[in-house]
């Protein structure tokens, strides 16, 4: 026998599920493909509560399967189909276990046989409490012929008193069903929540009807028959909506009134489920193979989407990301290296400059000192004082200013290493600063300067010299007044000269000592200055280059780990991109091959096709 078309595909369909390691499709699907080789018909009849859905079962069958008024309730499921005698049973199926999917190793469901009596009470969910790790339903078996067609009804409870364990059954039960009958009332138009409802059960079965009960107890019952069906059209919802009375429907059958009955509208209603058993397995399965087909691939399709987005965008996978890293932590080296060596330079230059500036401050103020105090003072006298105390200022002065070259140079070296913080290096590196004595020690002594001094001599002669002129003009001024040249006047006018030529050459030679020595002071000063600055130069020199050679050695080792990282990552990102071009290639394969199924799905029906193309 030759197998159908759409068992073709329904089998081609499970296979790409195995491909794609789809357990859960593919238990799935071949739950499907034994309900679609099922000869009966499973009609699944759900709603709100209080709309009708027990009598409705009861009309179909003519028979009290369902208990219905009393404020009865239905809390439990209740399948009613073909007995050759009435029969009823308390099915208990176990639920999966958390984590673990139900499959083909579910336990099988234990079968309790209940009389008819108790059916009401099983239903009305009066039955002793049960675990929550299983699913109650009830079983009727009755001999009906619209039963022995092949027909089986499922009541279930209303789609807003469904708790976690019923709710897992109507989901299953939803989920095997071939037909689904939606159930509303005439006594109002459809509510959102039951609109809803439909939108999700016709995305998932060919073959959703709404069945509008209680139309006797509604006059206007067509109106709302007429607005209900607005309603599907604008919700674009393709379901037909059928008319009842299951009130009309039972008193027609016992008092056996066709008109009455065909008032009723369940003619309608069962040709339709008469016509869906009979087309089952040509236009009922091809209808739920492509819907299947349509839930299916684009279930295997989503995760290929995201995938080839993902694949299409290099940049966000991990070995690429690393070398994007790699790659700028290249950069920052090489900046983080122009940044230190320009700051090692331009603090270095400001230290001599402030070192030279603050040497040349300190040195003349000596000088000023020094210029003062021979201002008044001889330097004939205390000269060894004088030395003692320069020698002393000189060194104070060279110690300050090299304690101040030692903190600068600490803190050039820290400015420095805070360019190295984020590579975990901050601490300067550690040298020895030379102390100033070596300088102050290499410097000659201040030897007392060669001055003239005043001796007895130098006044006798200073003093003939002056007494002469005062002598001679005294003495040529009294001539004239017809006294001698040499007279006591002259006389006392020769001494008085005398003893002011003696006090200015005395104040001569002093100041000629004081410039003397402030001469050879000043130059002992500079030729301490030059030293010092000769000293200083040099030792910077050194700290530069120390601190240059440290923090060079330091970049060649963080250039070389980064190199490495990055030969790395570019070696990974390389093998990535080859692994993402052939998974690429992988992706594009498997979408071609989900699209030709997907046109072999749709070739079955006139469905409306969905792109499998990556999304942008």
């Amino acid at each position: 026998m030759i197998a159908p078309m759409w068992l073709d595909v329904l089998d081609d369909i499970a296979r790409t599920c195995a491909a794609h390691d789809r357990g859960d499709l593919l238990h799935w699907l071949r739950q499907r493909r034994a309900q679609l080789l099922d000869p009966t018909l499973r009609v699944l009849v759900i709603g709100e509560p209080k709309q009708g859905k027990s009598q409705l079962v009861n009309a179909l069958v003519n028979a009290p399967a369902c208990p219905v008024g009393d404020g009865r309730t239905t809390t439990l499921p209740t399948v009613v189909q073909h007995a050759e005698a009435p029969t009823a049973a308390l099915v208990r199926t176990p639920l999966p276990a958390a984590g673990r999917p139900a499959g083909p190793a579910a336990l099988p469901a234990a079968r309790t046989p209940i009389p008819i009596a108790q059916v009401a009470a099983e239903i009305a969910g009066r039955a002793p409490g049960h675990p929550a790790t299983e699913a109650l339903h009830v079983e009727i078996g009755l001999p009906r012929g619209l039963l022995g067609t092949g027909l089986v009804l499922v009541d279930t409870p209303g789609t807003d008193e469904v708790d976690t364990v019923r709710g897992a059954v109507a989901t299953a039960a939803l989920a095997r069903a071939d037909t689904v009958l939606v159930v509303s009332d005439s006594t109002r138009e459809l509510s959102v929540g039951e609109l809803n409802l439909l939108l999700h059960v016709v995305r998932s079965h060919p073959n959703v009807a709404v069945v509008q009960t209680k139309t006797d107890l509604v006059a206007h019952w067509r109106t709302v028959a007429d607005r209900n069906r607005q309603h599907l059209a604008s919700a674009g919802i393709p379901a037909p909506l059928i008319p009842v009375s299951a009130l009309l429907r039972l008193r027609a059958a016992g008092t056996d009134d066709r008109a009455l009955n065909a008032e009723s509208g369940f003619p309608s209603l069962i040709a339709r489920l008469v016509r869906d058993h009979r087309d089952k397995s040509d236009r009922l399965a091809r209808t739920s193979v492509t819907l299947v087909a349509q839930t299916v691939i684009e279930q295997l399709a989503a995760p290929l989407r995201a995938e080839l987005s993902s694949q299409d965008s290099p940049e966000r996978s991990g070995p690429i990301a690393r070398l994007h890293a790699a790659q700028r932590e290249v950069d920052e080296l090489r900046r983080c290296t122009t940044r230190w060596q320009n700051t090692l330079s331009d603090e270095m230059a400001s230290l001599l400059s402030d070192i030279e500036y603050d040497l040349r401050d300190r040195t003349r103020t000596i000088l000023r000192e020094v210029d003062e105090a021979f201002d008044r003072a001889d330097p004939l006298v205390g000269w060894e004082t004088f030395q003692e105390w320069l020698d002393d200022t000189l060194v104070e002065a060279a110690e300050a200013n090299h304690q101040w070259f030692a903190q600068r140079c600490e803190w050039v070296a820290a400015q420095v290493a805070g360019h190295f913080t984020r590579y975990g290096y901050d601490l300067p590196p550690q040298w020895p600063v030379p102390a100033p004595d070596d300088a102050l020690d290499r410097l000659p002594v201040l030897e007392r300067p060669t001055t003239d001094r005043f001796t007895v001599s130098q006044k006798v002669i200073s003093g003939m010299r002056g007494s002469y002129g005062g002598l001679l003009m005294f003495g040529l001024a009294m001539t004239l007044a017809g006294m001698p040249m040499i007279n006591p006047v002259s006389i006392g006018a020769g001494v008085v000269f005398a003893g002011k030529s003696i006090r200015d050459e005395g104040k001569t030679l002093l100041r000629r000592r004081q410039a003397t020595v402030k001469t050879a002071v000043q130059r002992h000063v500079d030729d301490f200055f030059i030293r010092m600055s000769k000293d200083y130069r040099d030792t910077a020199r050194q700290v530069q280059r120390v601190v240059r050679d440290h923090f060079t050695g330091l970049t060649e080792e963080l250039q070389e780990a980064i190199v490495h990282s990055f030969r790395s990552a570019k070696q990974a990102a390389d093998a990535d991109a080859a692994l993402r071009e052939q998974r690429q290639v992988e992706i594009q394969q498997r979408m071609r091959r989900l699209a030709a199924l997907y046109e072999q799905a749709q070739g079955l029906t006139s469905a409306r096709p969905v792109s499998l193309e990556p999304q942008p």
